[in-house]
């Protein structure tokens, strides 16, 4: 989801795919053979799509999580054991209706099941957090340098300085110690930085987002000395997108436990702050997740419903998970991975790209969250557009489908901060990360439609503007989509972003080379001579991934063209 540009971009493009049609079970009663018929069906369809997660999976590092309810656990189990039978496999039971749930007869349901496949070296981190204890700060668990630092500039899309004036001052480094020796007065609404006073010896940081707009502290001047005196705060590394140095503290509760002996520490550095030794803390001994999880944030009708409601007044999905949970699941296994992937192919309401977010925001990650979802409306809304006259396809029926009535706008309302109808999202963030969700994230989206293509039409190059997005996912899915034109309409001989470029013109490869960004990483040439990419390839660095089109595009993206 992350670019690394810090623009919020919501659009929608196309792509050319297979469409996929998401099966679910009839909860009415049914004969025994139907029923058995069912869950053949299911488990065939399952079986489908498990084997193509584990041609995506990396084998040597990653992780599959599949959510299930207790209908189908048993016969997931057995299928996830086929199909992985290298994986290491676990079930967890989470606590997600304390309240449970009604049943004529036998218990009430409070919990669902997650299984995770762990393939290769994939382990579960240990944060400190056993999720089985019910504490009351679960904000406070987390035992590593990143979940314990953050950045002190207060993110977010609509921070602007004048919410917080007094949080808007300078704040002094020793740019040799890189150690904070000072810091200034706010400055008034009316004042511009330059009317601040400087140290001697030092450099001034003032509260620059990476868009280069001015935001604010976190703390105040008080509560930032009061952190100077206790060792929680930092200088950070230097950013080049504002041109200072990042300022990084411990929230109240971390620091808390920083001072009361929770986080153990070794003393403090010759810049005054606490040295932490995680490996003593007293958190330590309950380092390792139990296989039930017993959160608050848990609770769906907290995180899922509840707080859909928030942000698609109106609108009803059936049984949204918990965005808390969600991010729970995925912080065993990306907090130390910044730049992860996380694909979701039954995206539902969205919750996994939320969760993504909210994971990006507490420590400044660039992880990518991919969707894939239908757009089918439930059986019920169905039934009635049929009375209507409507069939798949028609506007009015594709609008109440689940993409475009809910996930779309689920995504645009968790980014923007705003609610369909453009009114800021009402209440707070809880737990982890506690700040307005009228504030939105700092995250880029795209939506991409999948649609059939000609395939004739894709090897005569006659389709570029359709297979546009899957060469922006195979560069990385970060940053603009190449085009091939111009503002004008022009075709272009060859396009650079700062991630990827294309090459339309075999003649014009001189200045595809020189005009490559230092950042780009991926190459495509389009040409039929493989005497002629080669040579091309060898003038591009040995690092850049180089790609030929189109004679190979679709047995690199669609390897059944024999169904295209």
């Amino acid at each position: 989801m992350k670019d690394g540009r810090h623009v919020p971009r919501i659009g929608r493009l196309e792509q050319p795919a297979g469409h996929l049609r998401r099966l679910g079970d009839d909860l009415h009663p049914a004969p025994a053979g139907l029923l058995a018929y069912r869950h053949s069906k299911w488990l065939a369809f399952m079986e489908r799509r498990l084997k193509l997660a584990k041609e995506l999976l990396n084998p040597d590092d990653s992780v599959l999580i599949v959510t299930i309810d207790e209908k189908e656990y048993l016969r997931l189990g057995m299928l996830l054991e086929q199909t992985f039978p290298s994986g290491l496999i676990q079930m967890v039971s989470s606590v997600v209706k304390p309240g449970g749930t009604s049943r004529v007869r036998g218990f009430s349901r409070v919990a669902e099941y997650l299984f995770f496949v762990f393939l290769g070296s994939a382990d579960v981190l240990r944060t400190g957090d056993n999720m089985l204890a019910d504490r009351s700060d679960e904000r406070a668990t987390g035992l590593s340098e990143s979940a314990l630092w953050e950045g002190m500039v207060r993110r977010g899309i609509g921070v602007v300085r004048k919410q917080r004036p007094k949080q808007f001052y300078p704040i002094y480094v020793d740019p040799e110690l890189t150690r904070i020796v000072g810091f200034g007065e706010p400055l008034g609404a009316d004042m511009s930085r330059d009317e601040a006073a400087s140290m001697p010896g030092a450099v001034t940081v003032w509260p620059i987002k990476d868009d280069g707009t001015e935001g604010f502290w976190q703390l105040s001047p008080g509560g930032l000395e009061k952190a100077r005196r206790a060792g929680t705060v930092r200088v950070g590394s230097y950013n080049d997108k504002t041109g200072q140095f990042r300022i990084q503290y411990m929230k109240a509760k971390k620091a808390k436990a920083v001072a009361d002996g929770t986080v153990a520490t070794l003393g403090k550095d010759k810049n005054g702050v606490v040295i932490l030794d995680l490996a003593a803390s007293a958190l330590s001994a309950e380092s390792t997740p139990r296989t039930v999880w017993n959160r608050a944030a848990h609770d769906a009708s907290v995180g899922g419903a509840g707080l859909l409601n928030r942000m698609l007044p109106g609108r009803k999905f059936p049984y949204p998970k918990s965005v808390y949970a969600v991010e729970d699941s995925l912080r065993f296994f990306v907090s130390s991975k910044p730049h992860a992937v996380v694909l979701d192919f039954f995206a539902g309401s969205g919750t996994t790209a939320h969760a993504v977010a909210r994971l990006n925001n507490q420590d400044d990650g660039r992880r990518q969250s991919i969707m894939v979802t239908n757009n089918e409306v439930s059986v019920d809304e169905a039934a009635s557009l049929r009375q209507r006259g409507l069939h798949p396809g028609d506007p009015e029926w594709e609008a109440l489908g689940i993409f475009e009535h809910i996930t779309r706008p689920r995504v645009t309302a968790a980014i923007t901060g705003r609610t369909p109808d453009g009114e800021p999202i009402a209440g707070d963030y809880k737990f982890a990360d506690e700040f307005p969700m009228a504030d939105g994230f700092e995250e880029n989206v795209a939506f991409l439609e999948l649609r059939y293509l000609d395939a004739d039409d894709i090897d005569l190059g006659q389709a570029f503007d359709d297979i546009a997005p899957l060469l922006w996912l195979r560069a990385g899915g970060q940053g603009p989509i190449a085009r091939r034109v111009d503002n004008a309409g022009a075709p272009l001989p060859y396009v650079w972003t700062d991630r990827y470029g294309v090459l339309f013109d075999e003649d014009r490869w001189r200045s595809f080379v020189s005009a490559r960004p230092e950042t780009a990483r991926t190459a495509f040439i389009v040409t039929y001579s493989p005497t002629v990419f080669a040579g091309i390839a060898a003038e591009l660095p040995t690092s850049m991934d180089t790609i030929r089109l189109y004679d190979t595009y679709l047995s690199m993206f669609l390897p059944e063209r024999r169904r295209a």
